[in-house]
């Protein structure tokens, strides 16, 4: 699995663990980190996508919300709302990461941790928001 990847899957573990228990973020995160190790790059790259979608949460789950048509975002499916959010980070907030390769990546996390429709979902609602968002000049 490649570094991004990976760094992708523990961010979306950690945002999944956050959202279930409600625990404060700093505190849970040295716990996360004694139970899954990952060299340098990857770790700092975790961070990255999980200090961005915590930051910027009010704002990326607004633009869940608005691109969700008929879907709460409360009544979503745990991981379907977590992969979204950090699908939403990158795409809005991460200049270096294409909007193909951000899509790409979250539906990915979607077939693995999601059900059957989750991939279709999370592709769907991203793509909207890349065409209709982030073109407009990222955290618009």
């Amino acid at each position: 699995m490649r570094k991004r990847s990976r760094a992708r899957e523990l961010a979306l573990k950690f945002l999944y663990q956050i959202d279930l228990t409600k625990e404060e973020s700093h505190s849970a995160l040295e716990a996360f980190w004694q139970e899954h190790r990952a060299p340098k790059p990857i770790k700092e790259f975790t961070m990255e996508l999980v200090q961005g979608a915590l930051t910027n949460l009010p704002t990326i789950d607004n633009k869940i919300s608005n691109y969700a048509q008929n879907w709460q975002l409360r009544r979503m499916a745990v991981i379907d709302r977590n992969i979204l959010r950090l699908g939403c980070f990158e795409l809005l907030f991460l200049q270096d990461v294409p909007p193909k390769v951000s899509i790409n990546e979250a539906v990915e996390l979607a077939k693995k941790y999601g059900d059957t429709e989750s991939s279709k979902f999370v592709n769907g609602i991203l793509d909207k928001i890349y065409k209709e968002e982030a073109k407009k000049g990222r955290a618009g």
